[in-house]
């Protein structure tokens, strides 16, 4: 029984640096071209928040007949618990932003009051962030519906009473942080009523039409409550997202920024899993090399259309999501996020990685922090943020 044991331990350590290598993946060598960004305090703003992890799947969770206790929802679908040892280990591993997305409306009352349970509690992972250092997006996630918000004209006394409620609220609540805090208006405010426009805009319809015109003035109901709040609201850094949050939508005619009563304090919010077939669809494709002009340029087109809109402008942006679904495509995925975070950070766009704990039900497995075990399933990845973090010219 012994020589069993010691031979099946042998073949196991002669096996290990096979299975390692197997799962090895190398951080790509790059050379991007750094672009010419506007001297202004917005664009400084950006550099500081560098590369940030998305906090996804958990306050944001939301169900339509939940029953349970309300704080039951933060574990709902994500199955952890957030800690502070969690954002520690967050920001120690190099990410200086931390999005945080909300989902409200399972816990108002019928005058859109929120829970003071649940505010607290989110208030507390937020404090735990800002007090590290970090910079922390708080925003309006998962609460489209006829009750809470949407972007039509046949909702939206309803969508403006219920977003000015919360903002108010909020803006009350945090009124002494400073500009570490960004409020993020709507998450991929879109028709999700309307199947055939809900993730994408048809300028030429009317419904589609109408939607842009209710999210842009939803916006400014949003910009004028926060102003209006005082405190360091007054001129803090608003994010601000078009139809879908996409650069379609950001890109469209039909999309303007709101007015404001303090310059160069509104951020343009974007995501973009860009290319669709390798970074979201878990029926797509499983390749990406840096070394293929075809993959490169789907990244490299879209941030060029929103460097030249916005960017040139001196209007600053945002990448508020991106990532690749895990397709046991290691390698693959280490190579995206290096030229992704890299050809972002060289246009003067900070990134944040959709972190979902590896969702149950849909397949769509974004995560690359384990939060139970407060380590990495796959550092690589994060090794090719934190390394393209910074402006190459600057390294």
């Amino acid at each position: 029984m012994k020589r069993m044991i010691i031979l099946a331990l042998c073949l196991l350590l002669a096996a290990l640096p096979l299975l390692a290598t197997a799962e090895e993946a190398v951080i790509p060598d790059l050379t991007v071209k750094q672009w010419d960004i506007p001297d202004t305090e917005g664009m400084a703003f950006l550099r500081k928040m560098g590369v940030g992890w998305v906090l996804g799947n958990t306050f944001d969770a939301h169900a339509q007949n939940f029953n349970g206790d309300e704080m039951g929802l933060e574990t709902y679908w994500c199955g952890v618990k957030t800690t502070e040892d969690m954002i520690k280990a967050i920001h120690e591993a190099g990410y200086s932003t931390l999005r945080l997305p909300v989902s409200w409306h399972n816990h108002v009352d019928a005058d859109f009051n929120i829970s003071e349970a649940w505010l607290s509690r989110v208030e507390e992972v937020a404090r735990w962030a800002l007090n590290s250092g970090m910079y922390v997006i708080l925003n309006t996630h998962h609460d489209e519906g006829y009750d809470w918000f949407y972007p039509d004209e046949a909702h939206f006394e309803t969508s403006s009473r219920y977003l000015t409620a919360i903002w108010t609220q909020l803006s009350q609540r945090f009124a002494d942080c400073d500009e570490h805090l960004i409020f993020e208006n709507l998450n991929e405010p879109r028709l999700t009523k309307d199947k055939a426009h809900e993730w994408s805009l048809d300028e030429n319809d009317a419904g589609c039409r109408e939607a842009m015109d209710c999210i842009n003035r939803l916006h400014q109901v949003f910009v004028d409550t926060v102003r209006a709040a005082g405190g360091c609201n007054a001129d803090r850094y608003l994010m601000i997202s078009s139809y879908d949050a996409s650069v379609d939508g950001a890109n469209s005619e039909l999309f303007h920024l709101p007015k404001d009563t303090v310059e160069d304090r509104l951020i343009v919010s974007v995501h973009a899993y860009t290319p669709y077939s390798f970074a979201l669809d878990t029926r797509g494709t499983k390749e990406y090399s840096v070394n293929v002009m075809a993959n490169t340029a789907a990244v490299a087109t879209f941030m060029n259309d929103l460097y030249h809109m916005y960017i040139e402008q001196g209007i600053p942006v945002v990448i508020g999501e991106f990532g690749a679904v895990n397709k046991d495509n290691l390698q693959a995925r280490v190579e995206f996020t290096a030229y992704y975070t890299a050809s972002a950070i060289a246009r003067g766009m900070p990134v944040c990685w959709w972190d979902n704990n590896a969702r149950r039900g849909n397949g769509e497995n974004f995560a690359i922090f384990n939060r139970k075990g407060l380590s990495w399933y796959f550092p690589e990845i994060r090794d090719a943020m934190i390394r393209y973090s910074k402006r190459l010219d600057a390294e």
